[in-house]
């Protein structure tokens, strides 16, 4: 079902698009060096970090999605999880984020370097930006979907089009750019998401106590699930324990999140917006999960019959029911695209960085050439990565219009692995002085191997393991691993 939009719809939604690229406009006037470029000249303050971690870990997945594990089986017991979120916060402040304040480093992937090698430097920055690329360009199609339905574009040209607006900011004003436009596009997200409330609850007879009667007697808005099953992703434990790791290891040695703390005025500072950002999340995640229940009310008090899938219900009545001509539908995607868009364009600049200190820089110097880049050769290289890893994402969208969406879900899933096989590495690293380069390398392929294992084999055999768990089994697996193999074989005496 496709609802053209109307001209004040069409005016909200490039009134925001036009916005965008005007920051970045805006941001290029102060972009004179690479520092400036890629860590913002490392003087951003710690309230405009705090809206760019909350905007950049909310995907259009996040906003489309969320809704509909409230719709489903979790209700708000979802809710668990932006719990773990926060003691996994804290554990970063205590125990990661000195490391990347000692000295002046470009990247999380050069705490690997000093205390393994550049080999574990490459591998690791080479894991980033393929689980970058891949996962992203994913994003970008889940919410060209929404494009697509609204504009009648084809997907190609819708994702193609949500792409371009990203990488012509993202490369006009480097990080700054970057993270002006997250907090715009957070307060954008959040309103739609406000407006969204108001619209469902029009719409359900009798209003907001029957809404809230109708969720309760089906249980909806119960909260805490203290009971243990390893493959109910909605209990207390998978939040709490599952939800830390996994925070621990996104936001802990994700190059995309490190940046963002490397690019603040001072550690404690970074320390600042990252705690407060998982207030912000929680309160976010209480929004969305929200609508979700509101939505199972609408559906069960009004009659209607809901989609098949339940991540597709909140985009299911944008589409049915949002007034047209209003600007509320010009609103409610621009908020899924604002969403989209902050992680791309945080993925992008963080891929460029990654690039150049992490592969590009280290190869040179491998390869004899002493001579540094200059100022204006080192710009011109970063804006052309980013384009061209724009580009690479673009693809991917375009290509996953062909892929199976339960495909595209597990595809994010294995996307997200990085977040426990490094957090497994940067444990190898901080707790143990023994285990070497090629030892924490075996550590991270035994990791990668129990992961896919866990994820594809037990189903097979009738065993379910939530994916709230993968990061804590491919961290402890890759520490595990690693420490084995970093133990020296006895030597055989010889015989006479």
């Amino acid at each position: 079902m496709t609802i053209p939009l109307g001209p004040v719809d069409v005016a909200v939604l490039v009134a925001s698009l036009g916005v965008a690229v005007g920051v970045g406009v805006a941001a290029a006037r102060t972009v004179k060096s690479l520092d400036a470029y890629l860590l913002g000249d490392r003087d951003l303050p710690w309230w405009l970090i705090l809206g760019s971690i909350v905007a950049t870990e909310t995907s259009a997945a996040t906003v489309l999605s969320v809704p509909g594990e409230s719709f489903g089986a979790a209700g708000m017991r979802f809710l668990q999880l932006p719990l773990g979120y926060m003691l996994g916060r804290l554990a970063i402040v205590r125990f990661l984020l000195p490391l990347y304040f000692r000295g002046e480093l470009n990247t999380a992937h050069e705490v690997l370097r000093d205390r393994f090698g550049p080999l574990m430097q490459r591998a690791a920055a080479v894991l980033f930006l393929v689980a970058r690329t891949l996962g992203d360009g994913l994003r970008l199609f889940l919410a060209s979907l929404v494009l697509q339905k609204l504009t009648g574009m084809p997907l190609a040209w819708s994702v193609a089009a949500a792409g371009a607006v990203t990488v012509v900011y993202t490369v006009l004003g480097g990080l700054r750019s970057v993270v002006w436009n997250d907090c715009l596009q957070l307060v954008i997200y959040v309103l739609g998401g406000i407006a969204a409330v108001f619209v469902i609850v029009a719409r359900i007879p009798g209003g907001w106590p029957a809404a809230w009667e109708f969720a309760a007697a089906h249980d909806k808005l119960r909260v805490f699930d203290v009971s243990f099953d390893p493959s109910n992703a909605s209990t207390l434990w998978a939040g709490l324990v599952g939800g830390a790791v996994l925070s621990l290891g996104t936001h802990g040695t994700d190059h995309m999140m490190v940046q963002r703390y490397l690019s603040a005025r001072s550690q404690r500072e970074a320390g600042a917006a990252l705690v407060t950002s998982g207030v912000v999340v929680f309160l976010q995640f209480a929004l969305f999960l929200g609508i979700g229940v509101l939505l199972f009310a609408f559906h069960g008090l009004g009659g209607e019959a809901p989609p098949a899938r339940p991540d597709e219900v909140f985009a299911s009545f944008i589409v049915r029911h949002f007034p047209a001509n209003t600007g509320m539908i010009g609103l409610l995607l621009a908020a899924i695209l604002a969403a989209a868009m902050s992680t791309i364009a945080s993925s992008l600049n963080a891929s460029a960085s990654a690039m150049i200190h992490d592969v590009w820089l280290p190869l040179r110097t491998a390869l004899g050439h002493a001579q540094p880049l200059s100022p204006a050769g080192s710009l011109a290289l970063s804006r052309a990565l980013t384009v061209a890893f724009g580009v690479l994402q673009v693809m991917v969208g375009i290509a996953a219009g062909a892929i199976d969406t339960t495909v595209v879900s597990r595809a994010l899933t294995i996307a997200g692995y990085s977040a426990g096989l490094m957090l497994g590495v940067f444990l190898l690293g901080i707790a143990t002085r023994r285990v070497g380069q090629g030892a924490a390398l075996v550590g991270a392929a035994c990791g990668l191997a129990i992961l896919l294992g866990v994820q594809f084999g037990l189903p097979s055999i009738g065993m379910k393991i939530a994916w709230p768990w993968y990061a804590l089994i491919g961290s402890a697996t890759t520490f595990v691993a690693g420490l084995v193999a970093s133990i020296p074989l006895p030597r055989r005496e010889s015989s006479r």
